[in-house]
């Protein structure tokens, strides 16, 4: 017996009752977007493996371990993106987009891939929707993507449920004097290091900060502190990030140990963090990448960006309970008709209307049935009022209109006057 075939594990399919979910919260962030001023930009899922070793670096745990990479027909080693900020920057170069100092403000959407241990909130193929602002130096874009990330929350009422952590990594100059002390004060206690960190030590050190072993986490409270080691560039940068969030009136908390899982980042870096889905906290997260451009061969471009997880910002919604109702119903009205010749004009009607009123969600019979079977259709459906059309309405060039919702009176209604008394029906119930 052949074996049933099934999706990828932690590849899922977006089943008919979960997209209307996606669909509004992809919604949601999209008009916010356009409403900054940020455009589209679109990407390949698939770019060769050397763009992604170059930008988030050969020794992260991304590329050693969860990257999906093959070998094409060409001998070209190829990989599924696992994020999306390197091929927004290889396009910007590719295409000229970053010449002469020119502002760009870009958002993408889509699939990224790793290869990690599946688990409620973390997938093997996972989305993202990222920001990408390119030739802006100062604090001000940095706080201009928090208060935007901030305004989405209240919009879908995450706000309470979120909590905002900042960092600054400083420049280069500044971690390199940082890394050089950090690795000192460790080396001292190597023994004492769990077997990921000492491997880290050696190859990239900071993020043993990043660690979720207890005894690591309690050999680093007495290490050298970041903060310290900063050059006055990133503390007037930092500073005057926090002015600015405070004069927003948005909370935040300093993590003096939030670093990033990318190599490319410096200066600021953030994360919004939610304690209501167990280890899978971050929805948000993001940072300066001042130096990336010039690493991968463009000119030297200051740049600053986030990405947030889909499907973690979506299962915080679920957990919350704030799905709005309107999801669930599929359609405003359902077109409920009785006999051959009543269902012909039924779908020269629904086609009226739909010209008439373009936002409208309006679903007709197909396949016939009494008048009990299509009565459940139209109540399952969620629509607010059932058009009927039988003999008689026929003859007579109307429709029934039969409240779904409540209990208020079956009217008949006019083919004529029906876009216009059907637009105004759903103005009150909407």
């Amino acid at each position: 017996m052949s074996k049933t075939l099934q999706a990828i594990r932690g590849m899922n399919d977006l089943l008919p009752e979960q997209t209307p979910l996606w669909r509004y919260f992809e919604g949601q962030v999209a008009r916010l977007l356009d409403g900054y001023g940020y455009r589209q930009i679109r990407t390949p899922i698939v770019e060769f493996t050397e763009l992604f070793k170059r930008s988030i670096g050969e020794v992260t745990d991304i590329v050693e371990k969860e990257m999906y990479t093959f070998e094409d027909r060409n001998g070209d080693s190829l990989t599924l993106r696992p994020e999306g900020t390197a091929a927004t920057v290889r396009a910007m170069i590719e295409h000229g987009l970053t010449g002469g100092g020119q502002p760009q403000k870009l958002w993408y959407i889509g699939p990224m891939f790793r290869h990690e241990r599946p688990q409620k909130g973390r997938y093997r193929q996972f989305h993202q929707i990222g920001v990408e602002l390119f030739n802006f130096t100062g604090p001000d874009v940095d706080a201009e993507l928090i208060a935007l990330t901030w305004r989405l929350w209240q919009q879908l009422g995450l706000a309470e449920s979120v909590t905002l952590e900042l960092n600054s990594l400083g420049t280069a100059q500044s971690r390199a004097r940082y890394r050089d002390a950090l690795v000192a004060y460790l080396s001292e206690r190597l023994d004492q290091l769990d077997e990921d960190s000492q491997r880290r030590l050696k190859s990239n050190p900071l993020r043993i900060l990043d660690s979720k072993n207890a005894q690591t986490q309690a050999l680093l409270v007495d290490a050298p502190r970041l903060e310290d080691y900063l050059d006055e560039e990133s503390r007037a940068h930092f500073a005057g990030l926090q002015a600015r969030l405070q004069a927003l009136g948005i909370p935040y908390t300093l993590n003096p140990r939030l670093v990033r899982g990318l190599d490319y980042y410096s200066k600021t870096v953030f994360e919004w963090v939610t304690d209501q889905l167990g280890a899978q906290g971050t929805v948000c997260a993001g940072g300066r990448y001042d130096a990336l451009v010039e690493q991968m061969g463009g000119k030297p471009t200051p740049a600053v960006g986030f990405a947030m997880g889909i499907e973690r910002l979506v299962l915080l919604l679920e957990t919350l309970g704030k799905v709005p109702d309107e999801l669930a119903r599929q359609v405003d009205v359902y077109f409920c008709a009785f006999g051959e010749a009543a269902e012909l004009a039924a779908l020269q009607l629904s086609e009226r209307l739909r010209d008439a009123l373009p936002g409208l969600r309006l679903a007709v019979n197909a396949g016939g049935g009494s008048f009990k079977s299509q009565f459940k259709k139209a109540d399952k459906s969620g629509a607010y009022f059932a058009l009927i059309l039988g003999d008689e309405e026929l003859a007579a060039r109307q429709v029934a209109l039969k409240p779904l919702r409540d209990d208020s009176e079956q009217q008949t209604i006019g083919w004529e006057a029906l876009p216009e008394h059907l637009a105004a029906c759903l103005a009150q119930v909407k």
